[in-house]
């Protein structure tokens, strides 16, 4: 991925933050000299001193086939993204694209059942656990999981190398950047409005927009 300066992000902690909250990536392997990808919901977990992205596809996906012949499996994940109009700088220039975006490389293989379940009851977990009548894994018949364990494969990605790139306007001067702020705030877009609250957040943390 090409990444000015500006906008390389390499805190690890703060690219797991941004995996975990936004969760749902796109894989992307080769198969017969061609790119082929899924959309899918994964997870990011360490093992000892490495990290591993975990999830699975259904069994007539022909993706999960080709882990075994790549070298490096690509995963996705995408953030917030928002049109920046030039008219909102204090200077002529030309309009842009604020946006964030990871990009992870590394092993794939797939997970045996044991594996597999324990990943199931952990993502089930996560976006069940706050829910008024939560669907965990101990709340399943064993008939169902049986039948759903069949038709689905699990995988996980040993994390060989990270990109991160965050253009949230950071070459901006400050009065710039808080119009900027401002103008996404008041967009009927709710992907403009979350780069608001992104780059707001970004203030916050780092007291301006250098």
């Amino acid at each position: 991925m090409y990444i000015p300066k500006y906008f390389k992000v390499t805190d690890v902690d703060e690219i797991k933050e941004f995996v975990q909250e936004n969760s749902f990536g796109t894989i992307v392997t080769i198969k017969q000299n061609k790119p082929i990808a899924s959309h899918l919901p994964l997870a990011l977990n360490k093992k000892g001193d490495d990290y591993y992205i975990t999830g699975h596809m259904a069994y007539g996906n022909p993706q999960w086939r080709t882990f075994e012949g790549c070298d490096d499996v690509l995963v996705m994940f995408q953030g917030p993204h928002a049109y920046i109009s030039s008219s909102w700088y204090g200077h002529e220039n030309v309009p842009t694209w604020n946006y964030q975006a990871v990009h992870v490389y590394g092993i794939a293989s797939i997970l045996d059942e044991e594996e597999l379940k324990q990943d199931l009851i952990m993502m089930l977990q996560k976006y069940e656990k706050h829910r008024k009548n939560p669907v965990l894994w101990n709340k399943l018949s064993p008939q169902l999981v049986e039948k759903e364990l069949k038709g689905i494969v699990g995988f996980k990605i040993k994390v060989g190398e990270i990109q991160a790139a965050y253009k949230l306007s950071q070459n901006r001067n400050e009065e710039d950047y808080l119009n900027i702020v401002d103008k996404l705030h008041g967009e009927e877009e709710t992907s403009s409005q979350q780069m608001a609250k992104v780059m707001k957040k970004r203030v916050e943390n780092y007291g301006d927009s250098d």
